[in-house]
């Protein structure tokens, strides 16, 4: 024990005199939060609309006005043709191209239906997709007023019958997309700075010189693993609190669960990031190839976490990889712990598989370690 305290001490005191590392550690984290958690956002605002009026009519115009008013489109011209709106979307002046056709209100009041012709530019999905549903939902909000009108000028006694949905949402009643972000961003940063610093950690020692020094003392390998492991053990859980002060101060994000099951889990989930990055460490030379093999890792699976998109919309293949991937777990976790209020048995087939991998990760750290007696 004696052993392990003094690497412990060595190493915290190597973290601590270094002035450079400490603002890497939790300055710059602390500031990826506050930015990330204000730029990485599903939502789409400040769409650039056009439309092409061919109608001129009363109810045309009572249709771009839904548009002007909402808060996610900048309702910009109108175009007298087509082909001019088409050139306009070419060159990146507008994103969504409204068409009204020219018997628009003729066709709504008598035929009960007509058609409009919506244009997106659509290079890239994910918020053309988003556009198109905003779209929607004016248009159905405003089929439905035009259906009333309809109701209470005509002269017919009986009304058609009708049947509204009434949506209820649950664990995030106000759909902020920062309520379902922050915690996955700070899974992010709780898994690249743990990993990291335990990846770069003994191939610094062989590019000072002293792990040869290390090798011929009679320090054995797992107190050599458990000394290098536990600093950064701590720093992982210190990231973490300070990741959920801000979490709640500053975005105020629900923390309906247990705070004592968040910790219990995050304390398994280092210590299969940190043997990850010590098993790295033991395999390259320099600092640099420790970093770039840790990156190509992380990106990996950051992407295939299920922290941006849905694991469920990736093919089949991919959602067997994501099995083996310790950052979908923390994810999950998290977001079920702080959204959800999960208790331990919710969270215990996540938490048996993330155990199993922090024993096989730290035991593969141990094992690749090269000692010399």
């Amino acid at each position: 024990m004696k052993t392990i305290g003094y690497i412990i001490q060595k190493e915290f005191k190597q973290i601590f005199r270094n002035k450079g590392m400490l603002p890497i550690i939790f300055i710059l984290p602390i500031l990826q939060l506050v930015i990330l958690s204000n730029a990485a956002t599903y939502e789409v605002k400040n769409i650039k609309f056009a439309y092409i009026d061919y109608n001129h009519s009363s109810t045309s115009r009572a249709l771009i006005e839904r548009f002007n008013a909402s808060t996610y489109f900048d309702v910009l011209t109108d175009f007298p043709s087509q082909e001019k709106a088409s050139a306009a979307m070419l060159s990146g002046q507008v994103d969504v191209v409204l068409e009204i056709p020219n018997n628009f209100e003729r066709n709504l009041l008598k035929e009960k239906t007509t058609d409009l012709s919506i244009t997106i530019n659509a290079i890239d999905g994910a918020a053309a997709g988003v556009e198109s549903g905003y779209v929607n939902q004016i248009v159905q909000s405003f089929n439905k007023d035009v259906k009333m009108t309809i109701i209470e000028t005509s002269k017919k006694v009986m009304q058609p019958v009708s049947i509204e949905s009434i949506p209820s949402f649950w664990y995030n009643t106000t759909l902020d997309y920062k309520t379902f972000m922050v915690p996955g961003i700070l899974v992010l940063l709780v898994t690249m700075i743990t990993l990291f610093l335990s990846g770069m950690n003994i191939v610094r020692e062989k590019e000072i010189g002293t792990l040869e020094q290390i090798n011929v003392t009679p320090i054995r390998k797992s107190q050599f693993i458990i000394g290098k492991l536990f600093p950064f053990w701590v720093i992982g859980m210190g990231l973490l609190t300070i990741g959920l002060i801000l979490a709640k101060v500053i975005f105020n994000i629900p923390m309906l669960g247990s705070l004592i099951l968040l910790y219990a889990y995050t304390s398994i989930y280092i210590l299969v990031i940190l043997g990850m990055g010590l098993l790295i460490s033991n395999f390259t030379d320099t600092q640099q190839q420790a970093m770039f093999i840790a990156w190509f890792f992380v990106v990996i699976f950051i992407l295939m976490s299920g922290l941006f998109t849905p694991i469920e919309s990736m093919p089949k293949w991919a959602q067997l990889i994501t099995e083996f991937n310790p950052i979908k777990y923390f994810v999950e976790i998290v977001r079920m712990v702080l959204l959800k209020g999960a208790g331990f048995m919710d969270i215990l087939p996540q938490m048996a598989k993330t155990l199993l991998y922090a024993i096989i990760m730290n035991g593969l750290a141990v094992w690749s370690y090269k000692k010399v007696n």
